[in-house]
């Protein structure tokens, strides 16, 4: 692929691992879609690590706080509001990083269809649109507990089937729960850094058994090209989200799965 060809991808990435729209049904589309070769493993691996870096470094200092408490709580059984959170987050993680090692040549093999993409774009997006309506919106993540977190992991662990969305499914389960738009997308964007994490470290071992040729410069370019897109898409996706709501993304999807119906139909 040409160099501008990566930048795009980069951004895409950038734009929409954040944002409920899922970023798999745009990477897998978008290149069939304008005839380009795949972009290959190594690719997918950079811009993953770059869109990371962005949530670690928006969230520094809570993660601090959370790994601090989590880890302090271990030695004194005394749970703080940071440390409840850290415990949550990695347990919120547990269902789909099974359901990914079980079901990954499924997934990889039946679900990366247009026709699936698709049919998930539209149907979580009619949810999204749903919970964002029925929701209370009088909690924030601190208020969550255990129940309340396996739920939304639960749900995590359909963004496994590409279209869905990973921060839409859960942002759409963390509303019904009763929490606000912005406590629903924080945790949400909190609950990524394991996933992205585990996700990447699967990808850098397929990675390293091919043993390929790697084009470092390109992927640096990549990292640095995603992670820079999504800091400022969290950024202006937390500032502008009580103000603008989920509408305009649950029309986009619903524009999007109505164009890929008719484009593979």
């Amino acid at each position: 692929m040409s160099t501008w060809q990566e930048l795009i991808l980069a951004l895409i990435q950038g734009l929409t691992e954040f944002l409920p729209i899922s970023s798999s049904a745009h990477l897998i589309l978008f290149p069939r879609l304008m005839g380009w070769q795949d972009q290959g493993l190594a690719y997918d691996v950079a811009v993953h690590v770059g869109t990371l870096g962005a949530v670690l470094w928006y969230f520094r200092r809570e993660l601090g706080r959370m790994t601090r408490d989590g880890l302090a709580a271990l030695g004194t059984g005394r749970f703080t509001p940071d440390a409840r959170l850290a415990w949550g987050v990695l347990l919120g993680t547990v269902p789909v990083g099974l359901c990914g090692l079980l079901f990954k040549d499924f997934i990889e093999g039946y679900l990366r269809a247009p026709l699936v993409i698709a049919a998930a774009t539209i149907v979580f997006g009619l949810l999204l649109w749903w919970a964002d309506r029925r929701g209370r919106r009088r909690r924030d993540e601190y208020s969550l507990d255990w129940k309340d977190i396996l739920v939304i992991g639960l749900a995590q662990a359909l963004a496994l089937i590409p279209g869905t969305s990973r921060s839409g499914i859960t942002i759409t389960a963390a509303l019904l729960l009763g929490l606000t738009r912005a406590g629903a997308a924080r945790f949400s964007f909190l609950l990524s850094i394991p996933v992205i994490a585990l996700a990447g470290l699967l990808e850098v071992r397929d990675l390293l058994l091919g043993t390929p040729s790697l084009p470092w410069g390109d992927l640096l370019l990549g990292a640095l090209v995603s992670g820079v897109t999504a800091y400022l898409t969290i950024r202006f996706f937390l500032a502008l989200l009580d103000r603008i709501g989920l509408l305009p993304f649950v029309i986009y999807r619903l524009l999007l799965g109505l164009v890929l119906l008719v484009l593979f139909l």
